[in-house]
């Protein structure tokens, strides 16, 4: 029998895992990595890579790869206008239409870029299906996750991605409520769970009441532009306001490099050695001046459920930054 598997299509990473004794495990590749960069590249001979070497290819052909392309699912040209400015692929299609990305000759959809990712995604599940000896290894069924705020547009673009890639799409589930599963907080918990979710292209909180293995979403909030491109963008901008510095796609990207690798390594330190390219070098601090990240402002608003209940709080992170796990 055909297998199910669960998948975390995200912005900067995704993952895709299956249930075993009731427990979720991530399927990983050889080199034990779990994680599938949602990036995708078409070189000029019409070659298709994903992951890993599509990531590598964003310094040497960066007009034919893209990246973050879950911020475009479901949106139409105006809604990205802002966003596709640092962008090394094109974005264009119709003012009033979906929005099409230009790689090379050929242009792309939201969800045909995405379901690129997914097949990758199937890919490794069905080898890994197989090197287990099952005898049907084939997955073309999946649950797939999206934020809590996706309108009907964004999951039916999801959905639309899903069904390209060869995949009956089964459920569309809240990033939330599939971290609260996850957690195995519908099996030893009842109450009000807030959920925090800070992730490549975003910031929220979700609140859940959880009763008898039910998850209700009471609430969610959030800021669509505070996730980790954003704060690689501002710091972009920064860096490319020094003297010198190119905006040349691919010395773009190595800025981008630079900004994610200073963010990893500010999550050790309170300083970087250098935040550098091949024109500049300078040191980042984890706290910095008031004048060196502009503030942004977010409304949060949920109404206050009646008490009885107890509260947690779950950490749903993000694939897309490294971290230190909690004992």
């Amino acid at each position: 029998m055909s297998k199910v598997v669960g998948i975390d299509l995200g912005t900067t990473n995704s993952l895709v895992a299956y249930v075993k004794d009731g427990v979720p495990l991530v399927i990983r590749d050889r080199a034990g990595d779990g994680l599938v960069p949602s990036v995708v590249s078409v070189a000029a001979d019409g070659t298709v890579y994903v992951g890993r070497e599509a990531q590598r290819r964003l310094m040497t052909d960066a007009g034919r790869t893209v990246y973050s392309v879950k911020r475009f699912m479901g949106k139409g040209l105006a809604d990205v206008r802002d966003d596709a400015r640092l962008f090394p692929f094109a974005i264009g299609g119709d003012p009033s239409g979906i929005v099409r990305i230009g790689l090379g000759e050929r242009e792309f959809t939201a969800p045909e870029i995405s379901a690129f990712v997914l097949r990758e995604l199937k890919r490794r599940a069905e080898e890994f299906f197989a090197a287990e000896g099952e005898f049907d290894s084939e997955v073309d069924r999946a649950v797939i996750t999206v934020p809590a705020y996706f309108n009907d547009a964004q999951r039916t673009a999801t959905r639309d991605a899903g069904r390209i890639a060869g995949l009956e799409v089964l459920r569309i589930i809240n990033e939330p409520t599939a971290a609260s599963l996850a957690y195995g907080l519908d099996k030893r918990h009842t109450g009000i769970i807030a959920v925090y979710d800070l992730g490549g292209g975003t910031f929220d909180i979700s609140i859940l009441r959880v009763e008898d293995g039910v998850f209700q979403v009471l609430a969610t909030n959030g800021d669509t532009h505070l996730g980790g491109d954003d704060i690689d963008l501002l710091l972009m901008e920064q860096a490319l306001a020094e003297p010198g510095s190119s905006r040349t796609a691919e010395d773009i990207q190595q800025i981008r490099q630079a900004v994610i690798q200073a963010k990893w390594d500010l999550s050790e330190r309170d300083e970087t050695a250098r935040l550098s390219s091949a024109h500049w070098a300078r040191a980042v601090r984890r706290s910095p001046t008031p004048s060196s990240i502009p503030p942004r402002s977010t409304k949060w608003s949920w109404s206050a459920d009646p008490p009885g209940f107890r509260s947690s709080v779950v950490w749903s992170p993000s694939c897309s930054a490294r971290r230190r796990t909690a004992s």
